[in-house]
């Protein structure tokens, strides 16, 4: 699927003589198009059929809004069975490409002079090992990602090398002005890292998805909803939820989990309420015709008020959400130090080479700026071995995906030595090499096992820097959530309802059920996916656009991605520094800073 932005969305409106309000509609129509999976042209063509019926409506983020709700998607069947198409293709073109390789090498080997030697790849074991010449020209991070080593094709990218606005800076946040992006006198020495679910190998034992018993499944959605219904009981006075099936005359409260009457997508007709077993455990329809302004999302735990004359549908007047208030600032039982100085952090999420080319120059590049500003954190996410990238859907690379990942780690590591940051790895779905499972196990590298600067994390979780709490989580819920979340009356602003709702229901993934592509194991979400405490920091990464905000109290930052497509994407990088509350007793946020910087 080729790369929707604002400017081919420009050029398709002119074809139409189609005027729009501003800019910011272009960048409305591109999130559209990219939860919807549709094309520029495709999407022109849906407004212009959606204007005429509207008797040629203004192109407004407004009526972008009504657009988005009324027209349904029907792209995504289309799409799937392309992937899958393709991806059985590239099977047979893994076979194609072996048998060519060792054919090849069969017949440099018939040419070869006995003086020359064979022309094949000589094979390193621990009889045989490469020699200490080799070894030393290995250890440049350009020579470990030399695209001859991944892929037949050695062209770099034309367009990444092409791009411009390189280190210009996209959004800022905070005090930034005077800001000093480096690192302590003191590379590095001193700052407190600390994983808060526990020990790193927690999530490494075994996983029950596919032999999940739906009874388990049930059970961990139970006490999710209980445990948010009691916070809903006390904030609100509520005495008791009633069953939703119950017929009543009067008001009634009820309590559950928002679902769809359906498989396709949640609208504002096909609301159910699903209750926890102690209110029947049963499903009723509810009806939000009365009710000014709401936001939801399947999966969603709520309480509603209304009346249920019949006990078969809800018409619900009072919409009572878990309020920031619950779930703020909860961390302060958490024993820290004080700093005397801000801790630098450098946040960057794959893919780390552009989508035509294996030749991993955004990560160089990368190395370049952690080499020049010395952070004394880098957050690395995943995917670091795209399943997505171009080259390994046709199967065009000639090392397994394991060596091309050990290669680009070596690369940061030894990069990155001089500068001594701490390196913080995070998985991602994407990671062709790694577990398909969410919550996601931390990397497997017992070559760095002993190494001090670098930490293996899993997906998602919690971390704790010099008193200073950051959540980070490398699936895109925000995608995921753009496509499911309704709402009325709440505003434009859709990533802050987003991330609000992650933050209230206290999950990193609160959407239920889950997308195609995420296979979740239960068991482990009810453990290792759930936020432990508000973090003060939220990093959150995304195909939509990068940003930064401030959402009941904390700072949530999507640094985008480093490349998107053929082009270079963005990083981004945080100035956080634990410091006591105010004088009337309100926290102060701790993160000072933060900036979105394009590659």
């Amino acid at each position: 699927m080729a790369l929707v932005t604002g400017e081919s969305l420009k050029a398709e409106l002119g074809t139409f003589d189609i005027p729009y309000q501003d800019d910011s509609v272009l960048d409305k129509m591109v999130a559209q198009c990219i939860c919807n999976r549709i094309q520029a042209v495709e999407m022109v063509h849906e407004w212009v059929a959606y204007s005429t019926t509207k008797n040629g409506v203004l192109l407004t983020t407004d009526t972008l809004d009504h657009f988005d709700h009324e027209v349904p998607n029907k792209s995504k069947k289309s799409l799937r069975k392309e992937e899958t198409h393709n991806r059985t293709r590239d099977i047979h073109s893994l076979q194609d490409l072996i048998e060519a390789e060792e054919e090849e090498e069969n017949l440099l080997d018939a040419y070869s002079t006995p003086a020359k030697g064979s022309q094949k790849r000589a094979l390193t074991t621990p009889e045989h090992p490469h020699s200490k010449r080799s070894a030393a020209l290995l250890s440049s991070p350009g020579l470990l990602l030399s695209p001859a080593r991944f892929s037949p094709s050695t062209t770099p990218s034309q367009k990444y090398s092409q791009r411009g606005g390189k280190g210009e800076v996209a959004v800022s946040f905070g005090v930034v002005q005077g800001t000093r992006w480096a690192s302590r006198k003191n590379l590095g020495a001193g700052v407190q890292l600390q994983l808060l679910e526990g020990p790193e190998d927690s999530l490494g034992c075994s996983y029950k998805y596919m032999f999940q018993r739906l009874r388990d499944v049930r059970n961990v959605l139970t006490e999710k909803i209980e445990e948010l219904g009691d916070d809903l009981r006390n904030h609100f006075n509520i005495e008791e939820f009633a069953p939703v099936s119950l017929p009543a005359q009067d008001s009634i409260t009820v309590l559950g989990q928002v679902c769809c009457d359906s498989n396709g997508k949640l609208n504002a007709h096909s609301v159910l309420l699903e209750a926890g077993p102690e209110q029947g455990g049963q499903l009723v329809p509810v009806d939000l015709s009365e009710l000014k302004e709401y936001s939801l999302f399947p999966g969603q735990v709520v309480a509603l008020e209304g009346m249920n004359t019949t006990g078969k549908k809800l018409m619900a007047s009072k919409l009572c959400e878990v309020s920031d208030k619950l779930t703020r600032f909860l961390h302060t039982h958490l024993s820290y130090h004080s700093i005397a100085e801000p801790v630098n952090i450098l946040v960057a999420c794959g893919p780390y080479a552009p989508s035509d080319s294996l030749t991993f120059d955004p990560l160089l590049d990368l190395i370049n700026v952690i080499v020049k500003d010395h952070p004394d954190v880098c957050l690395l996410l995943g995917p670091f071995v795209d399943s997505k990238h171009e080259q390994i859907e046709k199967a065009q690379v000639t090392e397994t995906f394991e060596d091309i990942f050990s290669r680009c780690i070596k690369s940061i590591v030894d990069g990155t030595k001089s500068v001594g940051c701490h390196l913080v790895f995070v998985p991602s779905q994407r990671d062709i090499h790694h577990h398909f499972i969410y919550p996601q196990p931390p990397f497997t590298l017992p070559s760095l096992s002993k190494d001090q600067r670098v930490t293996l994390v899993p997906d998602p979780c919690t971390l704790l820097i010099d008193g200073v709490t950051l959540g980070l989580t490398s699936t895109d819920i925000l995608f995921h959530m753009s496509a499911e979340e309704i709402s009325c009356g709440t505003g434009s602003d859709r990533f802050s309802r987003i991330l609000k709702h992650m933050l209230t229901q206290r999950s990193y993934y609160p959407l239920y059920p889950p997308v195609e592509e995420v296979n979740m194991d239960y068991e482990k979400f009810q453990s290792f996916a759930q936020m432990p405490l508000t973090p003060d920091v939220l990093v959150i990464p995304s195909e939509l656009r990068y940003f930064v905000k401030d959402v009941v109290g904390c700072v949530c930052v999507n640094p985008g991605r480093l490349t998107k497509g053929q082009v270079g994407g963005t990083y981004g990088r945080l100035l956080i520094q634990r410091r006591a509350g105010a004088e009337d007793g309100s926290r102060v946020s701790p993160c000072l800073a933060a900036q979105v910087v394009k590659i």
